[in-house]
Protein backbone atom coordinates (compact mmCIF):
# COMPACT_ATOMS: atom_id res chain seq x y z
CA UNK A 1 0.00 0.00 0.00
CA UNK A 2 2.77 2.45 1.03
CA UNK A 3 6.35 2.52 0.66
CA UNK A 4 9.37 4.26 2.55
CA UNK A 5 10.91 6.43 -0.58
CA UNK A 6 14.99 6.62 -0.22
CA UNK A 7 14.76 10.58 0.47
CA UNK A 8 12.40 10.02 3.72
CA UNK A 9 14.70 7.20 5.46
CA UNK A 10 16.64 10.01 7.31
CA UNK A 11 12.85 11.23 9.08
CA UNK A 12 13.21 8.38 10.68
CA UNK A 13 17.37 8.48 12.25
CA UNK A 14 16.34 10.36 15.19
CA UNK A 15 13.99 9.60 17.72
CA UNK A 16 10.13 10.76 17.74
CA UNK A 17 10.10 10.85 21.67
CA UNK A 18 12.58 10.14 24.85
CA UNK A 19 14.60 7.07 24.61
CA UNK A 20 14.77 4.77 27.90
CA UNK A 21 16.60 1.74 28.82
CA UNK A 22 14.31 1.31 31.55
CA UNK A 23 11.13 -0.72 31.15
CA UNK A 24 9.46 -0.11 34.21
CA UNK A 25 10.33 3.98 34.60
CA UNK A 26 9.04 3.95 30.54
CA UNK A 27 5.96 2.07 31.61
CA UNK A 28 5.47 4.92 34.70
CA UNK A 29 5.67 7.85 31.92
CA UNK A 30 3.66 5.81 29.98
CA UNK A 31 -0.17 6.76 28.91
CA UNK A 32 -2.32 3.87 28.01
CA UNK A 33 -3.10 1.62 26.03
CA UNK A 34 0.62 0.83 25.16
CA UNK A 35 1.57 0.11 21.41
CA UNK A 36 4.44 -2.08 21.16
CA UNK A 37 6.61 -2.46 17.71
CA UNK A 38 9.52 -4.96 18.15
CA UNK A 39 10.55 -8.03 19.16
CA UNK A 40 13.01 -6.84 22.25
CA UNK A 41 10.72 -3.74 23.28
CA UNK A 42 7.75 -6.05 23.62
CA UNK A 43 10.29 -8.63 25.33
CA UNK A 44 10.99 -5.94 27.56
CA UNK A 45 7.68 -4.35 28.55
CA UNK A 46 6.41 -8.30 29.30
CA UNK A 47 9.64 -8.94 31.29
CA UNK A 48 7.98 -5.50 33.25
CA UNK A 49 5.07 -6.86 33.82
CA UNK A 50 3.04 -5.30 31.39
CA UNK A 51 1.20 -6.72 28.39
CA UNK A 52 0.99 -4.38 25.86
CA UNK A 53 -2.77 -3.89 23.89
CA UNK A 54 -0.86 -4.17 21.01
CA UNK A 55 2.08 -5.95 20.00
CA UNK A 56 4.02 -5.96 16.23
CA UNK A 57 6.83 -8.63 16.07
CA UNK A 58 8.89 -10.06 12.95
CA UNK A 59 11.54 -12.64 15.04
CA UNK A 60 14.34 -10.17 13.88
CA UNK A 61 16.29 -7.49 15.81
CA UNK A 62 18.58 -5.02 13.71
CA UNK A 63 17.75 -7.73 10.93
CA UNK A 64 18.91 -10.85 12.84
CA UNK A 65 16.69 -13.18 14.45
CA UNK A 66 15.93 -12.44 17.86
CA UNK A 67 17.66 -14.62 20.67
CA UNK A 68 16.02 -18.00 21.48
CA UNK A 69 14.84 -16.30 25.10
CA UNK A 70 13.35 -13.41 23.21
CA UNK A 71 12.06 -15.92 20.84
CA UNK A 72 10.41 -18.13 23.57
CA UNK A 73 9.04 -15.57 25.54
CA UNK A 74 7.05 -14.10 22.91
CA UNK A 75 5.68 -17.83 21.35
CA UNK A 76 3.06 -18.21 24.64
CA UNK A 77 -0.59 -18.72 22.97
CA UNK A 78 -2.32 -15.37 23.54
CA UNK A 79 -4.48 -14.02 21.13
CA UNK A 80 -2.69 -13.55 17.42
CA UNK A 81 -2.48 -12.30 13.77
CA UNK A 82 -0.18 -12.88 11.11
CA UNK A 83 0.15 -10.51 8.70
CA UNK A 84 2.02 -10.00 5.26
CA UNK A 85 3.94 -6.46 5.31
CA UNK A 86 8.04 -6.05 3.44
CA UNK A 87 10.94 -4.42 4.34
CA UNK A 88 10.24 -0.70 3.97
CA UNK A 89 6.88 -1.18 3.58
CA UNK A 90 3.32 -0.41 4.97
CA UNK A 91 0.42 -3.17 3.72
CA UNK A 92 -2.77 -2.83 3.54
CA UNK A 93 -2.89 -6.04 5.71
CA UNK A 94 -0.91 -4.53 8.82
CA UNK A 95 -3.35 -1.73 8.85
CA UNK A 96 -6.41 -3.81 8.65
CA UNK A 97 -4.47 -5.45 11.60
CA UNK A 98 -3.88 -2.67 13.89
CA UNK A 99 -6.68 -1.19 13.78
CA UNK A 100 -8.52 -4.49 14.65
CA UNK A 101 -6.55 -5.01 17.66
CA UNK A 102 -6.57 -1.18 18.85
CA UNK A 103 -10.27 -2.71 18.98
CA UNK A 104 -10.00 -5.55 20.29
CA UNK A 105 -10.95 -6.55 24.40
CA UNK A 106 -7.29 -8.47 24.58
CA UNK A 107 -4.52 -8.00 24.11
CA UNK A 108 -3.38 -8.44 20.58
CA UNK A 109 0.13 -9.53 18.86
CA UNK A 110 0.58 -9.06 14.93
CA UNK A 111 3.25 -11.32 13.89
CA UNK A 112 4.75 -10.07 11.02
CA UNK A 113 5.94 -11.88 7.88
CA UNK A 114 8.43 -9.76 6.74
CA UNK A 115 9.10 -6.46 8.48
CA UNK A 116 7.41 -4.31 11.21
CA UNK A 117 9.80 -1.40 11.50
CA UNK A 118 7.45 1.47 9.95
CA UNK A 119 4.22 0.59 12.10
CA UNK A 120 5.17 2.92 14.65
CA UNK A 121 4.27 5.85 11.78
CA UNK A 122 0.54 3.97 11.54
CA UNK A 123 0.33 3.16 15.58
CA UNK A 124 0.32 6.10 16.12
CA UNK A 125 -2.22 7.83 13.64
CA UNK A 126 -4.20 4.96 14.84
CA UNK A 127 -4.29 4.95 18.34
CA UNK A 128 -6.27 7.13 20.93
CA UNK A 129 -4.79 10.50 22.12
CA UNK A 130 -3.10 9.69 25.40
CA UNK A 131 -1.95 5.96 24.05
CA UNK A 132 1.03 5.68 24.09
CA UNK A 133 3.65 3.59 21.42
CA UNK A 134 7.01 2.14 22.16
CA UNK A 135 9.47 1.45 19.26
CA UNK A 136 13.30 0.29 19.62
CA UNK A 137 16.12 2.83 18.70
CA UNK A 138 19.25 0.39 17.45
CA UNK A 139 21.81 0.69 20.12
CA UNK A 140 20.51 3.26 22.48
CA UNK A 141 17.02 1.81 23.87
CA UNK A 142 13.14 2.01 23.72
CA UNK A 143 11.50 5.13 22.28
CA UNK A 144 8.21 6.58 24.11
CA UNK A 145 6.09 8.25 21.51
CA UNK A 146 3.28 9.90 23.65
CA UNK A 147 0.12 9.80 21.21
CA UNK A 148 -0.81 13.28 21.11
CA UNK A 149 -2.38 15.77 18.64
CA UNK A 150 0.93 17.07 17.71
CA UNK A 151 2.40 13.53 17.83
CA UNK A 152 -0.60 12.81 14.90
CA UNK A 153 0.34 15.97 13.04
CA UNK A 154 4.17 15.18 12.87
CA UNK A 155 3.83 11.31 11.80
CA UNK A 156 0.82 12.10 9.36
CA UNK A 157 3.23 14.52 7.62
CA UNK A 158 5.66 11.69 7.27
CA UNK A 159 2.95 9.07 6.12
CA UNK A 160 1.41 11.58 3.58
CA UNK A 161 5.24 11.76 2.38
CA UNK A 162 4.92 8.29 1.41
CA UNK A 163 5.14 6.65 -1.66
CA UNK A 164 1.88 4.95 -2.71
CA UNK A 165 -2.52 5.44 -1.78
CA UNK A 166 -2.06 7.71 1.33
CA UNK A 167 -5.57 8.55 0.94
CA UNK A 168 -6.26 4.88 1.28
CA UNK A 169 -4.05 4.44 3.87
CA UNK A 170 -5.22 7.14 5.87
CA UNK A 171 -9.29 5.79 5.36
CA UNK A 172 -8.00 2.41 6.29
CA UNK A 173 -6.76 3.50 9.60
CA UNK A 174 -9.99 5.63 9.89
CA UNK A 175 -7.94 9.17 10.21
CA UNK A 176 -9.84 11.73 8.92
CA UNK A 177 -8.91 15.22 7.12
Amino acid sequence: MLTLPAELRGAFKEPFGPVYEDAEALLADAGRPVIAVGDVVTYHLRQAGHIPAVALVDGRTEREAVDEEISVALSDPEHRRAVENAPGVISEALLVALVDALDADVPITIVVDGEEDLAALPAVLAAPTGATVVYGQPGEGMVRVEVTADAKAEMRSLFERMEGDVDAALATLGVED
